[in-house]
């Protein structure tokens, strides 16, 4: 374990994720590029789930502008996965959040990562402070440095 690999408690929201056939490499491992699909599946999950996203066109959309991940042990098929989720920061129109993938029993993380997304009027991509609600819903999970 080095000092920059998460713990379990230093997360505020877990989803479980199942690890797929086709997201092993040639290299017998999950794929570099799959764990950013993981995380942008928990984050959109998180959303939809709490009414903070609407796929119906109506309202703010988050884009994302940024992305990192660091990676400390390798994962493959057919392992379970859980993804944790706090937010490191609410900006007036950005939300930083800060994930960690972790083995299902394993309180230490096997990647970590980062998604910035910016909240922009659906329209004209112009970006607009975070809807009311979302402000709200994600003050629970910031995460007090």
């Amino acid at each position: 374990m080095t000092k920059d690999q998460p713990q379990r408690t230093d997360y505020r929201y877990f989803e479980p994720v199942d690890t797929r056939w086709g997201d092993n490499d040639i290299y017998g491992h999950v794929n570099n590029v799959v764990y950013y699909a993981y995380f942008d599946t928990v984050v959109n999950r998180l959303l939809l789930n709490n009414g903070w996203l609407d796929l119906q066109g109506k309202g703010a959309i988050g884009l994302v502008v940024e992305t990192s991940c660091q990676y400390f042990s390798s994962v493959a098929f057919p392992e379970r996965l859980v993804v944790g989720l706090c937010v490191e920061r609410l900006g007036n129109t950005s939300v930083v959040y800060d994930l960690a993938i972790f083995s299902e029993h394993s309180e230490v993380a096997s990647a970590k990562g980062r998604f910035v997304h910016v909240y922009v009027d659906r329209a004209s991509r112009e970006p607009t402070p975070l809807p009311k609600a979302l402000r709200l819903g994600l003050t629970p999970f910031l995460r007090i440095c």
